[in-house]
């Protein structure tokens, strides 16, 4: 270990130890406390003032000897570096201060120590084992990825196929130090990265191994609830591909006591409680089993139950675990057969029968059960459990044995039978794992236990101990030789390094007369025993060896002094448990089973070979690579009496021989605290164990070396700083041998190397703060300058602004003088004007006043006069009104009365009304009338004052007639009164009369006076009742109102929730179809992974069947094609032009092939059928999906349907006549040539001749009829079709919800138009809404179907007339045709220009007939239509002139072409061949080609011509040169042209084995060129093109919406190829995801080194020491990659895609995808590099976002989705550059970095560096608060973005405007075989 004095030997003590600096102390706690020196030190001092980081004062003596001062503290900067040697200075407080730091504060549980990973177990499951780590770490340099047990087996691994050198992995710790799990997850990422190199599952068989050892080898103890009481070395075997092929597992020292013993808290191995938990179910009835509470073997530790484990639970693993690795169900019984038996037999009760003897009592129900399962006598086993046998050398003794004894027997066999147990299952599972295939190398994965001390320490401590003395001492040589060659690498003067050498302990142990061969010795003698062994270690060690002492309190233990600690031993039980004896008769009775299992004969085969079984060291088997030494008979005796001791060390050896002969990788696994807590460090514990373990002793060696190394490079980045302008030289290594020269004065301290400088410690501190201390005076002089600046600018501001407000100060007070002197002058002149207004106020209130007083008196006088006047007559008026009142009241009384009485009687008849009313408003009919509404309740009162209303009029009447009557009898009295007047006069006259007359005079007037009242009394009422009917009008109106407000508010309720709920319904919408575009994508991106996995396997079927293939004949040369069969993906299609084979020695291969593997392809065959299978089931839910896209177009696909059988009974009845005329013009040609053989001559053939002109005569003539009448034939039917579709579209419109069996009932019938109209007419009258209402009678349906019938029997009539018209004129034009062609042949023999004017002449004779006869006629109508025949006729003899002449210059060009042909056959030829064969050799050549046409867009090719077509267009195609010099997709064009031809012949076999051949090839050539770019880039451009023209010229109409009319008439006419589309889809999607692999490949390398490591922005990032593990260096080499690499890269992927014609939409697709790897990538490796999570790394990763943006930019690419998929890696650069103190820090990033997760952005806390000491970490505080924001966050766990993620493609069409009679083939494609057409 490091001293104080050597610390600081780089430069004075008195340099380093000032005021300020900070020191480590010991403490007793904290092992050691930091403190801060408060004073200097000087030499000679004797104390160092001290404070605490609590604030406490210390004076910290230093010891007088040896004067040694205190460790100093390394730079905060340093602290919780990924590796321990980057630490200036190296000693135990700094690594045990750093490792804190990691774990608590960053939670970091792996740390390098040079070449040690340093594992600390955090009692937590952690996020960092997934698939994607593996992902991650895989292929990556081991000092670039942050530290995992991961980098380990990468490095492991690499090693192995890098140096063709076996390697080892040796991971140790103490019980819970998290050994077997370390050890698991390095098998798990050897099972993920390599796989395996057949089809076994090799890799899940070795995973599979752990849980099954797990279960039989693994027990709860204090310390940890998985404690492996075992020890393991796995060989995990690798071909020459380095890919799995088996493993082997070798086991070592099984603690077999823990069988019938344990501790308090502890447990028996899990596979007892499995049993246990599992007892209940049926299989294990027959166990007989309970609960684990009620055996004595799983009782002890009196704690049975782990939290958190579901044993039964486990059981189920641990069944298929025995499954998978090829343990049936038979074996796996008998295992549990025998545990349970052990069980059982744990519980057999042993009693005293005297002191010397035991007996077990009958019928013990446990031994009972134990001899059942094992299938033995209970008498046998019940005696030999509590008797031995005696030997001697004449007689054998039975002697029977105390309760004591028969008990340790009883255990002795449990064990022993365990052990085999044990072995037998792990024999198993390395005959599963065991590799069938030559092992080429392995990797071995050592799990063994730790360094043990307990208080106890017996035999099982003691052999653990001296394992690890012999890996100590392997680990230490190890690091020496490292360290040596690293010295001698670089050229460094290499001296001795003084270490800690063991051996000295391990000769104690193993040599001659050590402790074990004392053990051995004791166990021979008969009368041996452990207290005179200990007897004999102390004669024999105690005065001769200083490691070996005795205790002072103890005659029976001994004391070694190990490199970790001082062990005691207690010699109790060594013997016994070196020996393992079990008694012999125990196991005869065993092997006497009676059960018919193989299993316990395998158990109990070799006793007759070891009576002395141990079972502890299984590891003594052999393994693969190492021969067993043959063993003599005669030894036999020796070897079965080898002792637990020897096999032990026996097998030690044999591990360390094979450790030795490969790389050993260390894995030191720390348990941090013994209370198990997660993340709690206990500096105890740790300490103990780091000395343990070796890491302190790494630190000693290389702290005694030169343990810090910079590049130059590395060293000039750093320290540039230090150095001067004139110091930087070109050479780097120069400028750094000057600088440190200048800086370091003892060239001691540091040493220049070939590449690197290597410092001793503390130097690199010391530069730090040489560093730190320039930036720091740079940063105050910057600090200087900018304050003065500041202050100056500051005073400056202040100095303009005190003159400002001087300025403006002075102008205010001037202003206010002036307003002063203002506001005196106007106030003076307010108060005289005040005053006089105050003054003429109080002189006009007093004048109104006493106007006012006037006013009132005089007033207050007349009103009291008044008011007198008032009271005497409103006395008379209230003494009338009472009086009137009176005579009502008693009038009301009378009539209250009588109403009274009305109302009783109305109230009895209204109860009765009532109760019917009630009765009424149960039943139905209440409902439905209160159902009526507020309406009928309007009416009702709307009709109640229509009455009133009417009432009142009536009354009003009634009044009007009594004002009529009172009126005239008013005027009767007048008259009355006017005669009485004459007789009153008459009464002077007449005395008598007077008193009479004066009677009636007042009885009239009292009449009148009760009319007027009774007038006024019914005015009163009247007046009253249109009151009261007013205001009931009022309240009926008001409620009319409250009825319409109502109503209002009703209808805008109704309004707001159809408002509402339309809105919801359009979000629901909008929302489901989100989703289904989702699950569109998801189901697309299943399809798509899908197709990749059968093409995986494909390929796979492939490789095997061709290694098969190889391995069982040799091909010859020549051509072969494989067996192909059509399947609708065409997958299964081969070609093969390069190799050949028999049919015979094919059948002969493939017979072999199966009788190699036919299992395995009998499985790849069922997987390929499964997988399709699934294909066809995802392809159509995949097409239920697109169809809830695509229904508004089934109504267009319908039409289209119609108007495509329309087109295609064009097309069919054009392709009759064709046929019709094509054979007629055949038969005509054959009988011309018959004719002109029949009279052949010798120059009969020769141009020129008579039968030569006759015969290219009729062939003229013949050709041009044909011509004429295909038109003709063409027009006619066009006519037609265009008749029949037009009528069909206008049906559709008018019935627009047709049903389509209606539509095909019309397709089946065979009549005209007419008739179909009137069939349709017919089923839309009987479907109409009135035939639906109610059903016909059967008499008018007769009347009339007979109707229709008559109809259509009519319209068939006129349908044939006119068909017998057109049929007649079709006759006459062919009679008109004959005329004319023999005129033409007759013209034919004349000159060139007698034949125009013979035929002009001939036609201008006719039409003159014509014309007479048409003027002969007297009908004007026939006069004109006849005018307009002429016309017409005039015009179409101008059209047939024209095509005349294209006719004569075209038959020149046959004619010359014949001409040639014939020239070229020889005269000779015809004289020498007999007739017969000159018939047959005449024929062939003249095959006369049709009549050349203009190019209709196709290719011709002979089937035999299929292959060389394939060939020279698809697999011998160099992409470069047709991007380059072609028009994009020429061979897709070319390939379509081709299947064109082929549909227009109609040949289907053409067209199938065309497109067969082109998948195939295409397949073919991506598999043998699939790592091109350019290649597989050019092939899905083509793919995706000739897909397009497959849709484009399909005939579909939602394909042909672009189409030019000459495209459309180049459609497929014959053929349907939907179903190849789909395979050409597939197939193009299978290209795309090569592509992206490609891609990836390409890029993967350049984007960590592009992206994070290249300083694109130089100087922002400083270098930090990196210690041994040294990172790629960020600095830009000629080999390193850049951002402008990836630009460049990038840039280079997009002109070849557009050099190929790609579609634009799929190139953006591309790049999406490009840019979604980089961003993962990127941020994958900075969630795993702690160097790269800095402030200036984010600013560099903003930077070259940034740049990719700007690429995309140029390119028009940023609405293509790419930017988005940066936002996670632009977000957590942002996260690296924003503040991280305060709770409004975290809330903004909890709002900023939305699109990372929680793990993601608390790991990129967590690993926050400061790069300089100017920065600060992130506090503990600061993440938690984070955590807690983030809480609520419903996210996913995982870690790292996957980067095997490929989006769902998508190909949109994309039609051509390229014409395909346009393309011209290049001679440079050798396709001179093709033939336009």
């Amino acid at each position: 270990m490091e001293k104080g004095h050597d610390s600081s030997t780089s430069m004075a003590a008195s340099e380093l130890y000032t005021k300020f600096a900070r020191v480590w102390i010991p403490d007793a706690d904290e092992v050691w406390k930091s403190a801060e020196l408060t004073k200097n030190y000087k030499h000679g001092d004797s104390t160092l003032h001290l404070t605490l980081e609590d604030g406490m004062d210390i004076e910290h003596k230093l010891d007088d000897k040896t004067k040694n001062l205190p460790h100093l503290r390394n730079p905060d900067i340093l602290v919780g570096e990924n590796d321990l040697t980057a630490l200036s200075y190296l000693h135990e407080p700094a690594v045990l201060h750093n490792l804190k730091v990691r774990f608590t504060d960053s939670k970091l549980i792996y740390t390098y120590c040079g070449i040690v990973l340093v594992a600390i177990n955090p009692y937590e499951n952690l996020p960092i084992y997934g698939s994607d780590i593996i992902n991650a770490y895989s292929g990556q340099n081991m000092g670039d990825m942050d530290p995992h047990i991961f980098a380990v087996a990468e490095e492991a691994y690499k090693q192995m196929a890098r140096d063709e050198r076996n390697q080892s992995i040796i991971v140790s710790g103490e019980s819970g130090a998290g050994k077997t799990v370390s050890a698991k997850y390095a098998m798990r990422y050897f099972a993920t990265v390599s796989g395996a190199a057949t089809e076994a599952n090799v890799e899940e068989k070795v995973l599979a191994s752990n849980p099954i050892m797990e279960a039989i080898g693994n027990a709860k103890t204090t310390r940890n609830d998985n404690s492996s009481r075992f020890g393991k070395y796995i060989e995990i075997g690798f071909d020459k591909r380095y890919r799995i092929i088996g493993a082997n597992m070798r086991t070592y020292l099984l603690e077999k006591s823990r069988v019938v013993f344990q501790a308090d808290e502890e447990r028996n191995y899990h596979i007892f409680y499995q049993l246990c938990a599992s007892s209940h179910l049926p299989e294990f009835k027959n166990l007989k089993l309970g609960s684990a509470d009620v055996f004595h073997c799983t009782n002890q530790g009196r704690n049975p139950v782990i939290d958190g484990v579901d044993d039964a639970k486990e059981m189920c693993t641990t069944q298929h675990a025995f499954s998978l690795l090829g343990i049936n169900e038979l074996n796996q019984k008998g295992l549990f057969q025998v545990l349970a038996a052990i069980l059982h037999l744990g519980n057999v009760e042993i009693k005293d029968r005297d002191s010397d003897s035991s007996i077990i009592p009958p019928n013990n129900r446990h031994l009972t059960v134990f001899c059942e399962l094992m299938g033995v006598t209970y008498q046998d086993m019940s005696h030999w459990l509590c008797h031995k046998k005696l030997k001697t050398a004449q007689e054998t003794y039975i002697k029977p044995i105390p309760r004591l004894q028969a008990s340790n027997a009883r255990d002795a066999l449990a064990k022993h039978i365990y052990a085999k147990v044990f072995n037998w299952i792990v024999d198993h599972v390395n005959k599963s794992l065991r590799a069938t295939v030559k092992q080429h190398s392995f990797i071995g994965v050592l799990d063994i236990y730790g360094f043990e001390t307990f208080e106890i320490n017996s035999f099982e401590q003691f052999c653990i101990n001296y394992a690890n003395e012999k890996l100590q001492q392997q680990f230490n040589m190890h690091v020496f030789k490292l360290e040596q060659e690293e010295y001698l690498k670089e050229q460094i003067p290499w001296t001795l390094i003084d270490f800690y050498d063991n051996q000295p302990c391990i000769n104690l142990i193993e040599a001659k007369m050590g402790v074990l061969d004392l053990l051995d010795e004791e166990c021979k003698m008969p009368k041996g025993s452990d207290d005179s062994w200990a007897q004999k270690l102390y004669n024999t060690h105690l005065k001769t060896c200083s490691l070996f002492e005795k205790p002072r309190m103890s005659n029976k233990a001994f004391i070694i002094q190990h490199f970790a600690d001082k062990v005691q031993y207690q010699c109790d039980g060594f013997l016994e448990k070196n020996k393992d004896t079990v008694n012999e008769e125990q196991i005869n009775v065993l092997k006497a089973s009676k059960l018919k299992l193989d299993l316990l004969v395998e158990l109990f085969q070799d006793e007759a070979k070891v009576t002395s079984p141990t079972g502890t060291a299984p590891g003594g088997r052999t393994r693969l690579s190492v021969k067993p030494k043959e063993v003599r008979s005669g030894a036999s005796s020796k070897e079965h009496k080898k002792t637990v001791g020897c096999q032990f060390r026996n097998s030690l050896a044999m591990l360390m021989e094979t450790l030795n002969a490969t790389t050993p990788h260390y894995v030191r696994c720390i348990k941090p605290n013994d209370l198990k807590f997660p993340f709690t460090f206990d500096p105890k514990r740790a300490v103990q164990q780091l000395r343990a373990c070796g890491v302190l002793e790494t630190i000693r060696i290389s702290a005694a070396g030169f343990p810090s190394r910079w590049t130059y490079q590395e060293f000039f980045s750093r320290y540039r700083v230090l150095m001067k302008q004139k110091d930087v030289l070109s050479d780097r290594r120069l400028t750094c041998r000057n600088v440190l020269e200048k800086l370091v004065q003892d060239q001691d301290k540091y040493q220049f190397g070939k590449t690197k400088i290597f410092f001793r410690a503390g130097q690199v501190a010391y530069l730090e703060k040489l560093r730190a201390d320039k930036l720091r005076k740079a940063c105050v002089r910057i600090q200087k300058t900018i304050r003065c600046w500041l202050v100056r600018k500051k005073y400056l501001r202040k100095k303009h602004a005190a003159i400002t407000i001087q300025r403006y100060t002075r102008g205010h007070q001037a202003r206010c003088l002036v307003k002063y002197m203002r506001q005196t002058l106007a106030a003076i002149t307010i108060q005289k004007f005040q005053r006089m207004c105050v003054q003429r106020k109080v002189y006009l209130q007093k004048q109104a006043a006493a106007l006012v007083m006037q006013t009132i008196l005089r007033a207050y006088m007349a009103r009291q006069k008044y008011q007198g006047l008032l009271r005497n007559h409103k006395a008379v008026f209230i003494q009338k009104h009472v009086r009137g009142w009176l005579a009502r009241q008693r009038y009301k009384r009378s009539l209250r009365a009588i109403v009274y009485l009305q109302c009783c009687i109305r109230r009895m008849k209204a109860k009765k009304e009532l109760k019917k009313l009630k009765i009424e408003a149960r039943s139905v009919e209440h409902f439905k009338k209160l159902n009526v509404g507020m309406e009928n309740k309007i009416m009702q009162l709307q009709r109640k004052l229509d009455e009133q209303a009417k009432d009142n009029r009536v009354t009003s009447e009634r009044l009007n007639c009594l004002e009529t009557s009172h009126a005239v009898e008013s005027e009767k009295l007048k008259v009355e009164v006017s005669k009485l007047k004459g007789i009153e006069e008459e009464a002077k006259n007449n005395a008598n009369r007077v008193t009479s007359l004066l009677e009636q005079l007042e009885r009239l007037r009292k009449e009148l006076t009760t009319t007027q009242k009774e007038k006024k009394t019914i005015e009163d009422w009247a007046t009253k009742y249109r009151d009261e009917m007013e205001k009931m009008v009022a309240e009926l109106k008001q409620q009319n109102g409250l009825l319409k407000t109502e109503k209002d508010d009703l209808n805008r309720m109704i309004k707001e929730q159809s408002q509402q709920m339309t809105e919801k319904m359009t979000r629901a919408l909008a929302e489901e179809t989100q989703q289904l575009e989702s699950d569109l994508n998801e189901e697309r991106s299943r399809y798509q992974n899908l197709l990749t996995e059968h093409l995986r396997l494909e390929e796979r079927y492939d490789d095997l069947k061709e290694e098969i293939t190889l391995s069982v004949s040799v091909p010859k040369p020549g051509h072969r094609r494989t067996d192909s069969t059509h399947s609708s993906n065409g997958s299964e299609c081969t070609y093969n032009s390069e190799f050949a084979e028999s049919e015979e020695s094919s059948r002969h291969g493939e017979d072999v092939t199966r009788g190699m593997d036919t299992s395995l392809t009998l499985k790849l065959q069922k997987r390929v059928t499964e997988l399709e299978q699934e294909k066809s089931s995802l392809r159509n839910e995949l097409e239920n999906k697109e169809e809830q896209f695509q229904r508004a177009r089934v109504r267009d696909d319908e039409e289209h349907k119609k108007s495509r059988g329309a087109e295609l009974e064009y097309e069919s009845l054009k392709r009759q006549e064709l046929d019709s005329e094509n054979k007629k013009l055949k038969h005509d040609l054959t009988a011309m040539r018959q004719s002109l053989l029949g009279n052949a001559g010798a120059g009969a053939g020769a141009p020129g001749s008579p039968p030569y002109k006759v015969l290219m005569d009729q062939l003229n003539s013949s050709c041009e009829e044909l011509e004429v009448r295909k038109e003709e034939v063409l027009i006619l039917r066009s006519q037609l079709v265009s008749q029949k579709e037009a009528m069909q579209h206008k049906d559709e419109k008018e019935t627009m919800t047709e049903p389509v069996h209606y539509a095909e009932d019309v397709h089946k019938m065979k009549d005209s138009g007419a008739i179909t109209q009137a069939y349709l007419g017919l089923k839309e009258t009987n479907r109409s809404p009135r035939f639906l209402r109610k059903p016909l009678e059967a008499n008018e349906l007769l009347n009339r179907l007979r109707l229709l019938e008559g109809q259509m029997q009519q319209q068939r009539r006129s349908y044939d007339n006119e068909v017998e018209v057109l049929r007649g004129e079709l006759q006459s034009v062919k009679e008109e045709n004959n005329r004319q062609q023999q005129l033409l042949a007759q013209n034919l023999q004349l000159p060139p220009e007698a034949r125009i004017e013979a035929s002009l002449q001939h036609e201008i004779t006719r039409l003159t007939n014509e014309n007479l006869e048409m003027l002969r006629t007297e009908d004007p109508t026939a006069y004109r239509s006849a005018k307009v025949n002429i016309l017409r006729r005039m015009v179409d003899l101008m059209e047939q002139l024209e095509k005349q002449d294209k006719t004569i210059r075209k038959l020149k060009k046959q004619l010359k072409v014949f001409s040639k042909k014939i020239g070229e056959m020889g005269a000779g030829h015809v004289e020498t061949i007999s007739p017969g064969q000159m018939v047959e050799e005449t024929v062939r050549p003249v095959n006369i080609p049709r009549r050349e046409k203009d190019f209709q867009g196709m290719l011709e090719y002979k089937k035999e011509d299929e292959l060389k077509l394939v060939k020279n267009l698809i697999l011998e195609l160099k992409p470069r040169g047709v991007a380059v010099n072609l028009i994009p997709g020429l061979p897709a064009y070319i390939l379509f042209m081709c299947l064109r031809h082929a549909d227009y012949v109609n040949d289907d076999q053409k067209v199938r084995t065309l497109l067969t051949s082109t998948i195939n090839s295409i397949k073919k050539i991506l598999k043998k060129r699939g790592d091109d770019f350019e290649t597989v880039s050019f092939w899905l451009s083509n793919t995706c093109r000739f897909l397009h023209c497959l849709k484009q010229y399909s005939g579909d109409e939602s394909f042909m919406k672009h189409n030019t009319p000459k495209q459309n008439d180049h459609c497929l006419s014959n053929f349907d190829l939907a179903e190849y589309r789909q395979v050409l889809s597939d197939l193009a999607i299978q290209i795309y995801q090569q592509l992206i692999k490609c891609m990836e490949n390409i890029l993967q390398p350049m984007i960590v080194s592009g992206m994070l490591e290249h300083e694109t922005i130089q100087g922002v990032s400083g270098v930090k020491p990196t210690g041994l593990r040294k990172r790629t260096s960020s600095i830009a080499d000629e080999g390193t990659y850049t951002l402008e690499s990836i630009l460049r890269q990038l840039s280079a992927f997009h002109s070849t895609m557009c050099q190929h014609g790609t579609d634009p939409e799929l190139i953006k697709q591309v790049v999406k995808q490009q840019f979604y790897i980089i961003g993962a990538v990127t941020l994958n490796n900075l969630l795993l590099r702690k160097d790269m999570c800095s402030w200036s790394k984010g600013m560099q990763i903003r930077y070259n976002v940034s740049q990719l943006e700007e690429w995309l930019r140029d390119k028009s690419l940023m609405l293509c989705g790419a930017k988005e998929t940066l936002e996670p890696l632009i977000q957590a650069a942002q996260l690296l550059q924003v503040k991280k103190k305060t709770d409004e820090d975290a809330e903004a990033i909890c709002s900023m970095c939305n699109s990372l997760s929680t793990s993601q952005i608390v790991k990129v806390l967590n690993l926050y560096t400061p790069v300089n000491e100017f920065e600060e970490r992130v506090s503990v505080t600061f993440i938690r608060t984070i955590q807690t924001r983030l809480r609520d966050r419903c996210e996913t766990p995982q870690l790292l973005m996957d980067t095997k993620i490929i989006y769902p493609v998508t190909f949109p069409f994309n039609p051509s405007s390229l014409a395909l009679e346009t393309i011209q083939i290049p001679g440079s494609l050798n396709l001179a075989f093709l033939t336009r057409v």
